[in-house]
């Protein structure tokens, strides 16, 4: 359970720091920022991996690049679902997806694999 309020944590993070570079995307409150976070890790765990499996030639042939439109269609679904979290268009949602995905990149490969060790330099 903490590990998942932990990548929580950080998506919410993520989203943050995309709302504040990427123009369209936006929250009303904290709260709305920390239900979208959840509700992504949900549609991540749910939703995707049908989408990934169902895309699956058209990602072939993009050689993968087409992961970023799916990418950018959870946080789209995770707007349409929460009342609150705005993305204006896909091409914001995809924006949203690459600095939420950079963001939780740097913090958990600072955070350690344990999830709670912050950069344990040994002698």
């Amino acid at each position: 359970m903490f590990g998942f309020l932990l990548r929580a944590a950080i998506v919410a993070l993520g989203l943050w720091v995309a709302s504040r570079i990427v123009p369209g995307i936006g929250f009303n409150s904290t709260e709305t920022l920390l239900v979208a976070a959840v509700l992504l890790g949900l549609v991540n765990a749910i939703v995707r991996p049908i989408l990934i499996v169902l895309t699956l030639p058209i990602t072939v042939l993009t050689l993968g690049l087409f992961l970023l439109v799916v990418n950018g269609l959870m946080i789209e679904l995770v707007a349409h679902l929460l009342d609150g979290f705005f993305v204006r268009d896909l091409g914001a949602a995809v924006l949203a997806s690459l600095v939420v995905s950079l963001v939780s990149w740097v913090v958990s490969w600072s955070i350690g694999p344990s999830g709670y060790e912050i950069m344990i330099v040994r002698r």
